[in-house]
């Protein structure tokens, strides 16, 4: 055992031929010497290392005041009594195993970065430096980290750029592709809402990845694909299709690689189902064709014209007018049982213009064009009661359906397809504005009306009557005659007549609990904009408000519409945001309504798009340069965007 000396180190008895010497050495040897001097030398380099190394702990907040602030929390801090999420359609349980494992290992790592910080402060005390030298170090490191951060970012950018070209989101005539991105807005706080608006779009897109993927849409409540759309059972993935525009104009890299990776490898119309030809051409010939036209991605092209040939059976008719309905298996074509004596619908003939048109521009292939001029030709020389284009027509006889004349539902996009034809064509088009037009000047005459408060808006016309009754539906014409104000005999006028338009959509919006219009309101008596029965009164996240505000912000620069967007955000994050993403309402009249739990399609690929232009700069998809279908997907304009030249 160790002896108790009075020098540096313990002494220890010592032998010389079995007999004890007393331990009277007052002085070290030579080999105890070198020990000490090599402990020494350890201990200072060791602590100059630490000083040049360790990040400057002055810089954070004393560990002893964040153990404080954590302890203070106590056990809730790792283990809180959880409460209902929002809306009461998710609570978590605080004995849920997988979240007590998760908060211990949260623990464990704060623990082991205590006492990390402990020998780190401890190690930066002992350095008995002088200050002035002291700062001339921090300075040196501060400028050295600043410089690693700097080639760290650079790295990042280009092994960035370096995955967008192998996933061929760049394509070497992207270049002429002008306006598909940027738009940021140079004030700090428009900035921040646009930001807003694109966090939204990662939610709901976080959303349908988790618990819808691959089908159209998703229950955002119950957590799970949602088949129950315009495209019944078949899982077509229209979400992704109607996301990709969205997330590649947001810039949203990650997410929209995903979304075109599962469109090349998965996207197939191989089934055998019955689909809308409407829907299907706006939303994923739409929809491949913006991205194609924005990226230069050849497979979308490509995508986009399996689509189409899989639609062509639904115009074998002896008018060329074609039916609602296709199986794209048997390419056996019908109408819906519920129209007007088997008649087609006039908004769903009259809205494959823009996306044919360009089709054919693209891929070289006539039939396309030839088709959607077919419809045209025939509408154009056709009998109309009044000058009016009712709702429905026979594709075998040609004869009009029943009297009713709408801007809203049946009849709306016809009219918006009209003027955007003659836009797209950079105005060359003047069979389409004529038709525009006239179509518009019945209407006027016919539809018009005014409130006794003095809101304006479009009645629907049946049968020689007039139901004052206006559709969410409706509000999109407030961006229409905008746009069409340019080259009409009185510009002013109908761009005043515009934003009339838009400013009723706005008051059926805040004459609501909700902040969210409903899906019709009506003019009776007392009753101002506001809906009456209760099957009128839900709110499926709908864009055409928000898109009337858009076009009227775009045209006149008032900062009304950009607050009436931001107040929609607000509305949209109180009532719809749930835990997968958002939900339709079922009573926009009620504090706190129920929720439809369905995330539509048209939430991504138009609500939040113009969400987002609205807060954007005009460069981001100029009118002069881009169309917008009536799905919100951006196609190019003839003549001065290169992306409506084949390639």
């Amino acid at each position: 055992m160790a002896a108790a000396g009075s020098g540096v180190l313990p002494l220890y008895q010592r032998y010389i031929n079995g007999v004890p010497v007393p331990p009277g050495r007052k002085t070290f040897r030579l080999r105890e010497k070198y020990i000490i001097v090599l402990v020494l030398m350890t201990f200072s380099i060791v602590f100059m290392c630490a000083y040049l190394y360790l990040p400057n702990m002055q810089d954070r907040v004393s560990v002893e005041d964040m153990r404080k602030r954590l302890q203070d929390a106590g056990d809730g801090l790792f283990y809180p009594k959880l409460q209902g999420v929002h809306n009461d359609h998710a609570v978590l349980s605080d004995t849920d195993p997988h979240n007590i494992e998760d908060k211990n290992k949260l623990k464990d790592k704060i623990e082991k970065a205590w006492e990390k910080d402990k020998m780190e402060e401890a190690l930066v005390k002992k350095m008995n430096i002088p200050q002035k030298e002291a700062e001339l170090l921090k300075d040196h490191i501060k400028q050295d980290k600043e410089s690693v951060l700097q080639k760290q970012k650079e790295e990042e950018r280009q092994r960035k750029t370096e995955e967008l070209e192998k996933a061929k989101l760049i394509s070497k005539d992207h270049e002429g592709h002008p306006g598909s991105r940027g738009g940021e807005p140079s004030d700090p706080f428009v900035k921040t809402k646009r930001e807003k608006v694109k966090e939204m779009m990662l939610h709901a897109w976080n959303g349908y990845v988790k618990y819808g993927w691959g089908a159209n849409e998703h229950r955002s409540i119950s957590l799970r694909p949602h088949s129950g759309s315009v495209f019944g059972s078949a899982s077509l993935g229209a979400s992704i299709v109607d996301s990709l525009d969205t997330l590649y104009i947001m810039e949203l890299d990650e997410e929209y690689k995903k979304a075109r990776d599962w469109v090349a490898q998965h996207l197939s119309f191989d089934v055998s189902s019955d689909l809308s030809v409407f829907e299907t051409n706006i939303r994923f010939v739409g929809g491949l064709l913006s991205a194609y036209a924005l990226t230069g991605d050849q497979m979308f092209k490509k995508k986009a014209q399996i689509v189409a040939d899989k639609l062509l059976p639904a115009f074998n008719t002896p008018t060329g007018l074609p039916y609602a309905i296709v199986n794209f298996k048997s390419g056996s074509s019908r109408n819906y049982g519920w129209a007007s004596g088997g008649s087609s619908i006039l908004s769903e003939i009259g809205t494959l213009h823009l996306e044919f048109d360009y089709l054919s521009t693209v891929t070289g292939e006539p039939v396309y064009r030839e088709k959607v001029m077919k419809i045209r030709d025939f509408l154009q020389h056709a009998d109309k009661p009044n000058g009016l284009y009712p709702n429905y027509i026979n594709p075998r006889s040609g004869k009009w359906g029943q009297q009713h004349v709408s801007l809203g539902a049946l009849g709306d996009s016809f009219y918006e397809y009209l003027i955007k034809e003659w836009l797209m064509s950079n105005k060359k088009d003047t069979v389409a504005r004529q038709m525009y037009d006239e179509a518009m000047k019945a209407v006027y005459e016919k539809m018009l009306q005014t409130s006794k408060s003095g809101l304006v808006y479009f009645a629907e016309y049946k049968s020689g009557r007039l139901q004052h009754k206006m559709d969410h539906l409706a509000c999109f014409t407030a961006g229409m005659i905008g746009i069409g104000a340019e080259g009409s005999e009185d510009k002013e006028k109908y761009l005043q007549l515009g934003e009339d338009l838009a400013h009723t959509c706005h008051e059926s919006y805040i004459r609501t609990a909700t902040g969210l219009g409903p899906e019709s309101f009506r003019f009776e008596g007392m009753t101002e904009a506001k809906a009456v029965s209760q099957n009128e009164k839900y709110y499926i996240l709908r864009p055409e408000v928000v898109e009337g505000w858009f076009y009227m912000w775009r045209l006149t620069k008032k900062q009304k519409y950009r607050d009436w967007a931001w107040e929609m955000v607000q509305a949209l994050e109180t009532n719809c945001r749930v835990v997968g993403g958002y939900s339709g309402i079922k009573d926009v009249y009620q504090k706190h309504p129920l929720q439809d739990d369905v995330q539509q399609s048209f939430f991504l690929a138009e609500t939040l798009k113009y969400l987002y232009l609205i807060f954007s700069e005009d460069d981001l998809l100029p009118f002069d340069k881009w169309v917008f279908n009536t799905e919100a997907h951006p196609l190019p304009v003839t003549g001065v965007n290169p992306a409506a030249i084949a390639q």
